[in-house]
């Protein structure tokens, strides 16, 4: 099977517009995709891994995602933490194609 097989089609480019982020299901999964000031479309689980919160009700601004329970901070475009440092989101890979965000989830 190929990789272009793997990718699931989550939503269109202009449901989330540039600034926003947004979480759509999946098949049985949830994905929050973000698209940053710049343009850059990214694909992570849409839970932070400090303790599950839900990182669709944080704030995005100038690509940084700032989780609402207790302020982490993650770099919307690498995933990376950004406060505190040596975390990360998990990221999916994602791709723009014919106006739609598609993304590899993991298996179940």
């Amino acid at each position: 099977m190929s990789d272009q097989e793997n990718y699931q089609k989550v939503c269109e480019v202009d449901d989330v517009w540039e600034g926003e982020m947004d979480v759509f299901d999946v098949g049985e999964s949830e994905v929050l995709i973000v698209h940053s000031p710049g343009g850059e479309i990214r694909a992570y689980s849409p839970i932070c891994p400090h303790q599950d919160h839900p990182l669709v009700e944080g704030e995005l601004e100038n690509c940084v995602l700032t989780c609402s329970a207790h302020l982490w901070q993650f770099d919307a475009i690498s995933g990376k933490g950004i406060n505190p440092t040596g975390t990360s989101l998990t990221s999916y890979p994602s791709k723009v194609e014919d106006d739609c965000i598609w993304v590899v989830l993991p298996e179940s």
